[in-house]
């Protein structure tokens, strides 16, 4: 691989990851869409709709179609929040736990499996890489706006 461009990497290992977790998830007829937002939800307080996109890394749209999906399958369930009226609260129901720890287990059990084949050097440096190409393209490091408007 090492004669691939950085990004068709991260692609390519991201959609085998994708399409890996969404064949596990269809065994128990969900989505991997379904079971990270499973895990992103507070499970004893709930979360604000509002924030689970960012924490997603979800568009609104998407996410909007996710949380709809959800609450007709019973896994979650929306109340108002109590220090801003016009705000939702994501609450798990019983069942929604209970696919949430599926879901947990599945992701413990790629990351175990992960580590026993990866030294940790190879993670850590990972992990740096990763953090280092996340704030590169959030302080917009790589094309700055500027430079590339057309005229």
């Amino acid at each position: 691989m090492k004669d691939k461009t950085i990004d068709y990497v991260f692609r390519t290992t991201w959609l085998a990851i994708n399409k890996m977790y969404n064949e596990e998830a269809a065994q128990f007829e969900t989505t991997m869409a379904t079971g990270f937002a499973l895990l992103s939800i507070d499970p004893d307080n709930g979360t604000p709709s509002t924030s689970l996109g960012p924490k997603m890394g979800m568009e609104a749209t998407s996410l909007s179609r996710t949380l709809k999906s959800m609450e007709e399958k019973g896994l979650i369930e929306r109340k108002p929040n109590p220090e801003d009226g016009r705000g939702v609260i994501i609450h798990l129901t019983e069942f929604g736990r209970e696919k949430r720890a599926y879901s947990r287990e599945k992701v413990l059990t790629f990351n175990e499996a992960i580590r026993k084949n990866v030294s940790q050097d190879k993670l850590d440096n990972f992990y740096e890489v990763a953090e280092l190409i996340n704030n590169m393209i959030s302080n917009k490091k790589i094309y700055n706006q500027k430079e590339h408007i057309l005229k």
